[in-house]
């Protein structure tokens, strides 16, 4: 498989870590969500401990009952780490490619309680010391009776999958026309194009995760791959617009972006979702302003981070609006926090519209390091309630 987001994050991480707080080290500043080994995530569900080093993934049990679990993950190493719990792909031969779960920069000395609903079956838990490769991998085998949700979860997740399939949908004849302008040798067009056509896809970002490969092929970054892998994708056709590529030479690539989100709108019908897995995509996607849009790693050539910054609070905003009558039920102290972190990163971004440019952003190379260093302050302060979501959506004893 094509481990996603491989080889940047590390550097990333401490790079938004300093970028909110340049005067302590990077291992205390990633500690967004410490909880002690065993804790149960405020579920009262079972937890198991897991120890990542920089050489082991040692798990408290690896044979668990179906339903809400919580991962308390301590990172004992020297070096940033991640947990991925993995499913079989959904092509037979696909081997444990479908992520169910993750939780990418794990400092050295900090901990984090990921909340994740497991119905019967076989996984992988995977540590990835320095986030690259395919990981220490531990087989988990979850057996019981899977729990049905109730109706209030079922509509929260019938509602999520509508905004989902909706935001995928949308993407496809956006790329059409960024293929066409491509195709047709029209930089400008192309470029004007290029931002927008992101939007719906980084709304639902962590839909597209689990599916395998699916997300690398269209997202990855050219640092993300290894030797021999092939560079496709959005990023691929941002390379050639920005430097001044002959565009004949990729609209091969564009052409296989097209079939690639053609796929992701046809697959998203059968996404695996439950309440907690809804709620952890929300927090993926605040990572991924995270480690990549405040630093200005993700569009590198483009410098229209500050679009895709925007699309992915709207993706967790929107979760957290399907989730909101399960957060009432089993937490309610915690959405008039939610809501206003929420607030104050959309505030943040408000100096920086610009009508006139590709995506309403001003370019993010124009942004200077105290203006990052504010952002990724605000951003820091939606991370940690948001990193409760998941917990306060799957309850205590739902079956979500």
């Amino acid at each position: 498989m094509t481990a996603p987001r491989p080889t940047v994050r590390t550097a990333l991480a401490c790079g938004a870590a300093l970028l909110a707080a340049p005067l302590a080290g990077c291992g205390a500043i990633l500690e967004d969500n410490p909880a002690p080994a065993g804790a149960d995530g405020g579920t009262g569900a079972p937890a198991v401990a897991v120890r990542a080093t920089d050489d082991a993934c040692e798990l408290s049990s690896t044979e668990l009952d179906s339903g809400i679990t919580t991962f308390s993950i301590t990172n004992d190493g020297s070096v940033v780490n991640e947990v991925y719990v993995y499913a079989p792909a959904q092509s037979a031969d696909g081997g444990f490619t479908r992520i169910v779960t993750e939780k990418e920069n794990i400092g050295p000395g900090t901990a984090y309680d990921l909340t994740v609903d497991l119905t019967a079956g076989d996984y992988e838990v995977a540590c990835k010391p320095g986030m690259v490769g395919e990981g220490i991998r531990t087989p988990v085998t979850v057996t019981g009776e899977d729990a049905s949700l109730t109706a209030q979860e079922q509509a929260a997740v019938d509602a999520y999958r509508a905004y989902a399939q909706a935001r995928a949908d949308e993407t496809v004849p956006l790329v059409a026309a960024l293929r066409d302008a491509v195709a047709a040798g029209d930089v400008e067009a192309a470029k004007a194009l290029y931002a927008p056509s992101r939007v719906p896809w980084e709304s639902i970002e962590p839909v597209a995760e689990s599916f395998g490969d699916l997300d690398p092929r269209i997202d990855a970054r050219e640092a993300d791959l290894a030797a021999g892998e092939a560079f496709t994708g959005w990023h691929r056709l941002e390379k050639a617009l920005w430097t001044g590529e002959d565009l004949a030479s990729v609209v091969p690539v564009a052409d296989q972006l097209l079939a690639d989100v053609g796929e992701l709108a046809q697959r998203t019908p059968n996404a695996a979702l439950t309440p907690a897995s809804i709620g952890n995509g929300a927090k993926e996607l605040l990572d991924e302003v995270a480690t990549g849009k405040v630093t200005g790693e993700e569009e590198a050539f483009s410098h229209t981070d500050l679009v895709d910054f925007e699309a992915n609070v709207d993706g967790a905003g929107a979760a957290l609006d399907v989730l909101r009558p399960l957060v009432e039920a089993n937490d309610p102290e915690l959405l008039p926090e939610l809501d206003a972190r929420f607030a104050d990163v959309r505030a943040a971004l408000e100096p920086y519209r610009d009508p006139a440019a590709p995506g309403g952003y001003v370019s993010y190379d124009t942004v200077g390091e105290d203006q990052r260093r504010e952002l990724a302050r605000v951003v820091d302060g939606l991370s940690e309630p948001l990193s409760r979501l998941a917990a306060a959506a799957a309850g205590s004893g739902s079956g979500a």
